[in-house]
């Protein structure tokens, strides 16, 4: 009881919550032996060079599990395989190219997957950008929502075939704190149509991301496949150093490490509590309301507005869960 009213506190207060003094305050909550082992099984991690895809990673990688880093650069891909292999001594880590932006690239990244691997047990999406000035993937598309929400969007449907042939399965989001300071601008997805700012595109994509956590789970329901969303709190990455640098010089000392940014990451996709549910938005190993206040609220018409706008942008309108015969659990 107690532990839960601390852990309610710091959710609360943020600056407490969010730090890496609400992280090792939790830390001392949780049982030990949550995470199970993963040897056999498969895991896919998107944005895995660095930062919290890379610690997710090497976590994945220490259970024992067949670990795939998805990057858009081979070389930067080959540093991030040999540093987990040499951390773990894991050496089942193979290295993905795909920059997730840029539509074609992801079709034809999840064609030769889903032909190359038996099977996938755990889809992270983690590759974001939060750029400065507003700019076009090569689709067309503004480039914090091609690569925070379509290219996550056709990744994860394209994969879903693989995800359910070796179900149980899980698909992980990774969303954002920020989100709770937006609501979803589904009339403004390209954010054209007032002056830009990037953090403020950036906290609505990860809110759409949420949202489309939670359309998958109802999608999904029955699969065998969970999908969930979570966010990481504060944590000390080259993306939040490059993108934010006054927040990172003035929090800096209290960020988390990627390691324990992406602790909840590791615990949805290898603990047994989040198989158990789908479409729950988690931070630091326990569920999270969505909303914070009630003006970021968006209706039920928005929120299947937003998928539909996703399938039309993506070009995917294929049935999600058709069979595939060479995978098998």
């Amino acid at each position: 009881m107690i532990a839960s009213l601390l852990d309610t506190l710091l959710d609360r207060t943020v600056l407490a919550g969010y730090t890496n003094v609400g992280y090792r305050l939790r830390r001392r909550m949780w049982r030990a032996g949550d995470l199970r082992r993963m040897d056999g099984e498969t895991v896919l991690v998107t944005g895995a060079t660095s930062g919290l895809g890379l610690a997710a990673a090497e976590a994945f990688a220490r259970l024992g599990a067949s670990v795939r880093l998805l990057a858009r650069s081979e070389s930067r891909g080959e540093r991030a395989r040999a540093a987990v292999v040499a951390a773990t001594g894991n050496r089942d880590v193979g290295v993905c190219v795909c920059d997730v932006s840029d539509l074609r690239d992801v079709r034809a990244f999840a064609m030769r997957f889903a032909a190359e691997e038996p099977r996938l047990d755990v889809l992270v999406n983690n590759a974001g950008v939060l750029p400065a000035e507003r700019a076009v993937s090569s689709d067309g598309n503004e480039l914090t929502l091609a690569t925070n929400v379509l290219g996550p969007f056709l990744l994860t449907n394209l994969l879903i075939p693989l995800l359910t042939a070796s179900a149980p399965a899980r698909i992980v989001n990774v969303s954002s704190g920020g989100m709770y300071t937006q609501r979803l601008h589904v009339e403004d997805l390209q954010s054209a149509r007032e002056a830009f700012h990037g953090p403020t595109a950036y906290a609505r994509t990860k809110r759409a991301l949420v949202i489309l956590t939670e359309l998958w789970a109802q999608r999904l329901a029955g699969t065998g496949v969970v999908v969930h969303a979570m966010h990481p709190g504060w944590a000390d990455t080259p993306g939040v150093a490059s993108s934010l640098p006054r927040f990172h010089r003035i929090v800096g000392p209290y960020l988390r490490s990627p390691k324990e940014g992406a602790d909840t990451i590791v615990w949805l996709g290898a603990a047994a509590e989040p198989g158990q549910s789908s479409g729950g938005f988690w931070h630091d190993r326990r569920q999270r309301p969505t909303h914070r206040v009630p003006w970021t609220r968006e209706t039920p018409a928005d929120r299947e507005r937003l998928w539909r706008e996703c399938e039309r942008l993506t070009g995917w309108h294929a049935p999600a869960i058709p069979p595939l015969p060479h995978a098998h659990p």
